[in-house]
């Protein structure tokens, strides 16, 4: 049996959070439960708490564990923090849900500190069980029409992403693929350890190389003309 809560790949976000040089201010956007600002908290126990969640049992269960909840637009708002003034930021299963991802990583990036990390977790368009459904003419699970997904992403394409607006002022820090759809967790957990770029999701740390300045995940859509409305603030 296919064990879903693998595809929000806990163990490769604490891993992440552990290793990253400073880790006393994080925001988790669209935290859920609080699971993954929780494990921060077994790292370190004076770390600043932060999330953006909308659901109400959610906002309540995060207030119970003392974490400080903002309840915004993450395509419309701007985070309420000042520029360069968090360690980490986690987004875990959320840009496949936004259209407006430039607004979103505009204010990501102006509010995470040089040297600080944003960690990703991602579905994987590029995963085993995805590509044995193009090759039959199916279409991939992760980005369907009549679903809350309306990106799909890969590795490389969600590089490509961050450079459009912020060239090489991210370096891939660590990367991880948890979940391998069909298998259970026996097979799976082994083989999106070997081979992460198939897995179901994929897991990045990109650490933050040098000041953003420019707003450039502002200006590339209108730079490159882009056909579509999207929101730049």
């Amino acid at each position: 049996m296919i064990d879903k809560q693998l595809n929000y790949g806990r163990h490769l976000i604490k891993k992440f959070i552990s290793q990253a040089e400073s880790n006393t201010s994080i925001l988790d956007i669209g935290a859920g439960r609080g699971q993954d600002l929780l494990f921060a908290r077994e790292i370190n126990n004076k770390t600043e708490l932060y999330a953006v969640e909308n659901y109400p049992p959610y906002i309540k269960n995060l207030q119970d564990n003392a974490i400080t909840v903002y309840n915004l637009d993450i395509e419309r708002d701007k985070l309420p923090f000042d520029n360069e003034s968090l360690d980490i930021i986690i987004v875990n299963q959320v840009l496949e849900h936004v259209k407006d991802v430039f607004w979103i990583l505009h204010e990501i990036t102006r509010v995470l500190k040089k040297g600080g990390h944003l960690i990703v977790g991602l579905p994987n368009l590029a995963s085993f069980h995805n590509r044995l459904l193009l090759l039959l003419g199916e279409q991939p699970t992760i980005i369907q029409n009549n679903t809350a997904h309306v990106r799909g992403y890969t590795k490389s394409d969600f590089k490509k992403l961050l450079d459009s607006g912020f060239d090489s002022g991210y370096s891939l820090a660590h990367f991880g693929g948890s979940n391998f759809y069909p298998f259970p967790s026996l097979i799976a957990k082994p083989l999106a350890h070997l081979l992460p770029s198939m897995a179901w999701g994929i897991f990045m740390d990109w650490k933050k190389e040098r000041p953003y300045l420019d707003n450039g995940f502002l200006k590339y859509p209108v730079e490159k003309q882009l056909e579509t409305r999207f929101y730049l603030g």
